[in-house]
């Protein structure tokens, strides 16, 4: 028997890279997965994808920055599979590169409502619905930003680091009623992220930052699906508040 056999999951920013690649490996364990992300065509394909492989998906529209639609996707999830197991709040952008003193105003209010406010108001959601049932497993995705400075990056690393202090405060309230909440920290991944940096032309700063990574490469997406799966999954049922850093050494 599959270890997620009969489970449910949510994704958020699951039409690509980490989130796709968790979508999937929720899928191979098992569990039927909502797939969501704010670009409609693309979650649709990649959930069409996944089924035509015999899995059992439901593609969302959701921009999580937007409340309301977060609020409908969770419910969609729960009138369509008829609860909710895991989730797996992984949706983000990143800052635009700038001084603190040139940040702009715009720019933060984008990157928050995405990567900080995005994943409250999933966690909210989740757990209307988790606290109903008195179980549940919520893994939310900080970044090795989250514990750690970068120089023009600071809106990206503010929000992260709140993810991890949303993460860690929820665990607490929720520990004692069958609903676990930590947290994932990657650090140089293979998406559409870092390819967006090469375009960008930042692939000077992500090879200098690879130089520094003991294991020698990029990780690959599946190795945080893998990590995900583990902190949902009963082998991991005593880890509470935990945010678990993914990044071949590069943070020691």
């Amino acid at each position: 028997m599959k270890i997620m056999e009969g489970k449910i999951a949510l994704v958020t920013g699951a039409a690509s890279g980490l989130g796709f690649a968790t979508s999937k490996a929720f899928a191979e364990a098992g569990a039927a997965v909502a797939m969501a992300d704010w670009d409609e065509n693309a979650v649709k394909a990649a959930a069409s994808q996944l089924a035509t492989e015999g899995y059992k998906t439901l593609a969302i529209k959701c921009d999580v920055s937007d409340e309301k639609q977060v609020e409908e996707m969770v419910n969609k999830t729960v009138a369509t599979f008829g609860r909710l197991d895991y989730a797996y709040n992984n949706a983000g952008v990143q800052n635009e590169l700038a001084e603190a003193a040139d940040q702009t105003r715009e720019d933060f209010d984008r990157v928050n409502s995405i990567n900080y406010r995005g994943v409250w108001s999933c966690m909210k959601y989740e757990l209307l619905q988790m606290r109903k049932q008195g179980s549940g497993a919520i893994v939310n995705c900080s970044s090795i930003g989250g514990i750690r400075a970068g120089a023009q990056r600071g809106v990206y690393h503010g929000a992260k680091h709140g993810v991890i202090g949303l993460t860690i405060s929820a665990a607490v309230e929720y520990a004692d009623r069958g609903i676990r909440i930590n947290s994932v920290s990657p650090g140089l991944f293979h998406t559409a992220m870092s390819d967006q940096m090469i375009a960008a032309g930042q692939k000077d700063a992500l090879d200098g930052m690879l130089a520094m990574v003991p294991i020698g490469r990029l990780g690959r997406p599946e190795e945080i699906a893998n990590t995900v799966l583990f902190l949902c999954s009963e082998a991991a049922s005593m880890i509470v508040g935990h945010n678990l850093v993914v990044d071949g050494g590069l943070t020691i």
